[in-house]
């Protein structure tokens, strides 16, 4: 689900076969780490690494909640993968916005996604799918 109660649900079979199988644990960090939905978009500033509304309300504190409430639930149940959402404050694996609502997207990571890479897990964005379904076939069995 979106921060603004929208959603950007991924067509997949693998994904849908694994929903049925009940082989998903799906969380959102930023739900997890008391934010509302819907709610004030937010963005984060790679220099300070501080997460803010466009009004200029802080939720840093909400975002790094929800990234230890996700490495909780890794730990748990010792995942290794972890589909996460592009462009997100929170999950953006490869890109996010820049922090400075001008719509422009530069080279990073969000929040979760960060922590969740410094403890091993293998981050893949909705655009990396086929990688991560070519990397999990690779696996022993």
């Amino acid at each position: 689900m979106r921060y603004d109660g929208g959603d950007q649900k991924i067509a997949d079979p693998i994904l849908a076969q694994w929903r049925a199988q009940d082989r998903l644990i799906v969380l959102c960090p930023e739900v997890a780490g008391g934010l509302s939905v819907p709610r004030k978009p937010c963005e984060r500033d790679l220099k300070t690494g501080r997460i803010f509304s466009k009004d200029g309300e802080e939720f840093t504190a909400a975002f790094k909640r929800g990234a230890q409430e996700a490495l909780k639930l890794v730990k748990k149940h010792h995942i290794g993968f972890a589909l996460l959402k592009e462009r997100s404050p929170s999950c953006g694996v490869n890109l996010i916005y820049d922090g400075h609502f001008t719509s422009t997207k530069i080279k990073g990571s969000g929040i979760c996604a960060s922590l969740l890479k410094e403890n091993g897990v293998q981050v893949y964005s909705e655009e990396d799918i086929e990688r991560l379904k070519e990397d999990l076939k690779a696996l022993p069995e």
